[in-house]
């Protein structure tokens, strides 16, 4: 019975042996499968998409600076404090930072805080700028519709006393160029006001510590129907049943410049001092955009809220239409719209109060601007592209150095270092002796518009060999004057 014993604790000896052997040669069992992908709410972006995007951002960039803005950057992570208090009921979405023991730390959530923090504590009174970055929001995003928690804001601001609704226009203005030359079909750009909203729940018999609240309902009425965002203030908020029922006679409202008249008439809106101050100011906008010619595409709409606590006066946002056989018709009001909205791709206003929040003496600096959203529009254009099914090009490259026979490599080497020191985007195969087909199939795959061929006849002679690979058609060019031949062709080209 003991041997027996002896050869069993064999057995179990053997058998742990057996085990350390095998978590040697498969380490990996036994802990759990690591799966590769992007955190919630991120994605990548691979060449093709990368050259649509940076074709936007070239747009957007050019429109900016046309009016002429300056850039500046900021820290992805600011101070926990700068953020505090300045969102209003978004604040739960703003990502902290882990402690590290030393200051509290988190993401930016949009750009403006941080420009007017940079104000404040650079004591700038007057800024024309713009401000391509990241930013960070905990949302449980649709990321089928462009919403993500990185993604990228184009911020267009003017810093400064101006007067009223000048520089307010040339904001809207800009956001109508833009959202016209990336081509992306029918847009409207809601106009209204934040002293009108807060007229409007005055007069409607809102509380005042109910404004801001109340706002962010509003707010939601592009997404929802009125009878859920009646139910959302009068169940959840407590406001009275026919304060909401005033409010929803107003929110159903928009128009143009008539819909202004007529509200500066209106016997409740008028007699509000804060209204009527909102009302003036959007009736000179009119004016100044009538000028410009923009108001075929904006519509002064009082159910337009924008939920950020920083806004004092003017805000707008544009959205994009479908027709209504594209896709089902969201009922909004009771009245049936020709067209339906996508979704907002651009949204701003003014805030005149911000800078001063950062001022150890309160001092104000009034600010107007506007946030391109590039995510929904780069989805929008990605779509586009892959229903055209045109080829995106994912380089710059001008021409190949390719080789007709073999032991040419030295040659190619000479060659393309020439072209690069000459600004010629060039490439070559790296391969010794690369078949001239393989060469020539190279460009087809990658776009390469010209190929120069060096071949031993050619060498003796003093040419190369180009070929354009679109048509096939080849000349001898001598090779003095061949970086001059290929410039003249590219300039062509472009």
């Amino acid at each position: 019975w003991s041997s027996k014993m002896a050869s069993g604790s064999g057995v179990v000896e053997g058998v742990a042996k057996l085990i350390e052997v095998k978590a040697r040669l498969q380490p990996d069992e036994g802990k759990h499968k690591f799966v590769l992908k992007t955190p919630k709410g991120t994605r990548d972006y691979n060449p093709k998409q990368m050259a649509i995007r940076e074709k936007v951002f070239n747009t957007i960039i050019g429109c900016f600076k046309r009016h002429g803005a300056e850039t500046i950057d900021t820290p992805v992570f600011e101070l926990k404090e700068t953020l505090t208090g300045k969102y209003g009921e978004d604040s739960k979405l703003i990502y902290d930072l882990k402690d590290q023991g030393g200051e509290l730390l988190s993401l930016r959530y949009d750009l403006t805080v941080p420009f007017a923090r940079y104000l404040a504590m650079n004591k700038i009174t007057n800024i024309k700028r713009f401000h391509i970055a990241k930013v960070y929001r905990r949302d449980n995003p649709a990321m089928t519709r462009g919403r993500y928690r990185e993604f990228y804001q184009c911020d267009f601001d003017i810093a400064g006393k101006y007067d009223p609704m000048i520089p307010d226009a040339e904001c809207v203005k800009i956001m109508h160029e833009i959202l016209t030359e990336l081509q992306l079909g029918d847009f409207l750009i809601k106009v209204n006001d934040r002293r009108i909203l807060d007229g409007m729940f005055a007069v409607c018999g809102v509380p005042d510590n109910k404004f801001r609240t109340i706002c962010s309902s509003v707010d939601k009425l592009d997404k929802t129907l009125w009878e859920d965002v009646k139910n959302e203030m009068v169940g959840e908020k407590g406001l009275a049943p026919e304060a909401a029922d005033q409010i929803g006679e107003y929110v159903r409202l928009n128009g143009g410049i008539s819909l202004v008249e007529q509200l500066l008439q209106d016997p409740r809106l008028s007699q509000n001092k804060l209204a009527l101050e909102g009302l003036e100011d959007i009736k000179m906008l009119f004016q100044y955009l009538t000028l410009f010619g923009v108001t075929d595409n904006v519509s002064f709409d009082l159910s337009l809220a924008r939920g950020l606590d920083y806004y004092t006066g003017v805000i707008y946002e544009a959205v994009l239409l479908q027709n209504q056989g594209e896709v089902q018709l969201q009922q909004q009001n009771d009245h049936a719209e020709e067209s339906v909205s996508v979704g907002s791709v651009a949204g701003g206003g003014r805030y005149d109060e911000l800078v001063g929040m950062f001022d150890a003496k309160g001092r104000k600096v009034p600010c107007v601007g506007l946030s391109i959203g590039i995510e929904r529009i780069f989805s929008i254009m990605e779509q586009k592209a892959e229903a055209s099914e045109e080829k995106v090009r994912t380089t710059e490259t001008q021409v190949l150095v390719a080789a007709a026979q073999k032991k040419l490599l030295e040659e190619r080497l000479k060659l393309i270092s020439e072209l690069w020191d000459s600004g010629i985007k060039a490439e070559m195969l790296y391969k010794k002796n690369p078949k001239l087909l393989n060469q020539l199939q190279y460009c087809e795959e990658t776009g390469i518009p010209l190929v120069v061929i060096i071949g031993e006849q050619e060498l003796k002679n003093g040419v190369v060999k180009l070929r354009v690979v679109s048509t096939r058609e080849e000349v001898d060019v001598a090779r003095r004057n061949l970086i001059e031949e290929i410039k003249k062709r590219t300039a062509q080209q472009s």
